[in-house]
């Protein structure tokens, strides 16, 4: 670990050679998303006279992310991991508090107004705490598997709070984020594969028993929605689950979103020339439908260079966290890979009749301040991890317990990738 003095020229000399250690491949997609993002939102932004900066803005909020991946890359990231107990009371604090000074936007009512033009979503954040504070508690667990009562019902307890929490805020999507997230999180934390098979029987059977129930008793589902003043959940199932039943409003966004995916044809009909984006058929273009825009100008190539790029920027984080010898940086690497996989597909898979359409934004190109700052602050502790994760070895195969199934499996992966 480098030990640092605080001599100006010693310490500028110490941070250049970390910055260099940096994984560069990681900070050029990041680039060339931001790229993306900027033509994407100017070409969604053209209806509205109203949007008419939010590109200006995106790159003002890519430059403070960028600072925010090298500042936060340069903190061993085993601090956040130790005080991460308080940041979760703090994030617990955020999300209640926007219960009582938040204000609604597109029927959430999960934001906390920063100024005039700027607001704040705790929603967001909490997914990089509730990673550290998962991590936080797997560590303390060292090597041992998961115990059901001991380890993964309070586990779960802990991620249920800020999930009640967003779910009553109406934040649907951001609230299986969590989900999502703890799922990983247990997958590398060594849980024992009976009780993941039991969880995935449990979640199918609920799925499945879910679908079952919205199809049979629709009507009633919707007047109870109507009653609590949640008929929106309905909006965006019923295009889903039951389209024959769905209204033109319900239908709406998702249809012309297909239309205009489909149009785009091989290589698209070229920026700015969008005609169902640049009509204003497809609603929230700059921000939940940015997808339509890159499908519709750019075709089937544009689409699939964007998902390359998603698919380069996983794959290095996976290589980061099979290099790193501490216990706790894959459990980061982890929880950060599935939150954004979970967004990547729920946001296109909406579009293309796969998921529900709950509002999340596609990570590092819809326009969104909390949401891309977070997800950059997420990248900075995978920069922190490829500094400092090499400083203990973490030999996972000790202990009296034989390790789990993830653990033996990184093991490996790792010797292979030395002998390499």
């Amino acid at each position: 670990m480098e030990m640092w003095i605080w001599v100006p020229g010693r310490t500028i000399e110490i941070m250049l050679r970390m910055l260099k250690k940096m994984d560069g491949v990681i900070l050029f997609v990041l680039f060339l998303l931001m790229i993306v993002s900027v033509f994407a939102i100017y070409s969604g932004t053209q209806t509205d006279a109203t949007l008419a900066r939010h590109h200006i803005k995106t790159l003002l909020f890519y430059f403070i992310g960028f600072v925010a991946v090298l500042g936060i890359g340069l903190v061993n990231y085993k601090l956040y991991v130790k005080y991460a107990f308080y940041l979760y009371g703090i994030g617990i604090v955020l999300l209640v508090l926007v219960n009582f000074v938040g204000g609604p936007i597109n029927n959430a009512n999960g934001w906390i107004k920063l100024g005039e033009n700027l607001s704040f979503q705790p929603a967001e954040l909490f997914k990089m705490i509730l990673i550290l504070f998962l991590a936080h508690l797997l560590v303390k667990r060292q090597r041992n598997m998961l115990g059901f009562w001991r380890d993964v019902v309070p586990i779960g307890c802990w991620a249920f709070i800020p999930f009640a929490l967003v779910m009553i805020q109406n934040d649907l999507g951001n609230a299986l984020g969590y989900v999502v997230i703890l799922a990983a999180v247990f997958w590398i934390g060594n849980i024992k594969l009976k009780h993941a098979i039991i969880g995935l029987v449990i979640v199918g059977a609920t799925f499945f028993g879910f679908v079952k129930a919205y199809t049979t008793y629709h009507d009633e589902i919707f007047t109870f929605l109507e009653k609590v003043d949640r008929e929106h959940w309905a909006e965006r199932i019923d295009p889903w689950l039951v389209p024959e039943k769905a209204t033109s409003k319900a239908t709406w966004h998702t249809k012309n979103a297909g239309l205009a995916i489909g149009s785009g044809g091989i290589i698209g009909k070229g920026y700015l020339q969008g005609t169902s984006v640049q009509s204003g058929r497809v609603p929230y273009t700059y921000s939940d439908s940015i997808f339509v825009v890159i499908a519709e100008e750019f075709g089937f190539v544009g689409a699939s260079v964007l998902l390359l790029l998603y698919f380069i920027l996983i794959h290095r984080m996976v290589l980061i966290g099979l290099e790193c010898k501490d216990r706790a940086g894959p459990v980061i690497i982890v929880g950060i890979i599935g939150m954004l996989l979970y967004q990547v597909f729920e946001n296109i898979g909406a579009f293309l009749g796969l998921m529900p359409l709950t509002g999340i934004t596609l990570p590092f190109i819809s326009y969104g301040g909390t949401s891309l700052l977070i997800n950059m602050a997420c990248i900075g502790l995978v920069m922190s991890i490829k500094l400092y994760g090499q400083e203990e070895e973490d030999d996972l195969l000790l202990g009296e317990q034989k390790p789990g199934l993830p653990e033996r499996l990184l093991h490996l992966l790792r010797k292979e990738k030395r002998a390499v």
